[in-house]
């Protein structure tokens, strides 16, 4: 016997109940600029493409997901980091930065590490939450 998923539903469990904290999406614009008096690098300027609603799961973090929704609903993956979004954020490309800046679990360890997009958005002919492979740029400190 199966049962039918109703994908509002699920969608609408998804984004209450997992996609707390905000997260920054970022576009690299250009190179970063040399300082003449200190010989040193500046920040790459970025354009932000997206600031709101998201969740950075590991993979653990993937299998307390489908505990809490009630069923397994993403697969498991090469990457070891998944990035969150509602279905209205744009879809991130390759290479943009993605930061947690507002967690919402008091004991995060989401907070001052930087994710870069190893992939476009994941794709399906039923989608209840943008799913963006990353590759972690920095360690925690």
């Amino acid at each position: 016997m199966t049962t039918s998923i109703d994908p509002e539903e699920v969608r609408a469990q998804l984004e209450s109940k997992l996609l707390v904290d905000t997260v920054k999406i970022s576009r690299p614009t250009g190179s970063a600029p040399l300082d003449p008096v200190t010989g040193l690098l500046g920040n790459v300027p970025v354009d932000v493409i997206y600031e709101g609603p998201g969740a950075v799961l590991s993979g653990h973090g993937q299998v307390t997901a489908e505990g809490i929704v009630g069923r397994q609903w993403l697969d498991d993956t090469v990457s070891w980091y998944r990035l969150l979004t509602p279905l209205a954020a744009p879809v991130p490309a390759r290479y943009d930065r993605v930061e947690v800046t507002v967690a919402k679990s008091e004991n995060s360890a989401t907070i001052g590490r930087v994710w870069q997009v190893l992939d476009p958005s994941e794709a399906s002919t039923v989608e209840l939450v943008r799913v963006t492979r990353l590759d972690e740029v920095t360690a925690p400190s």
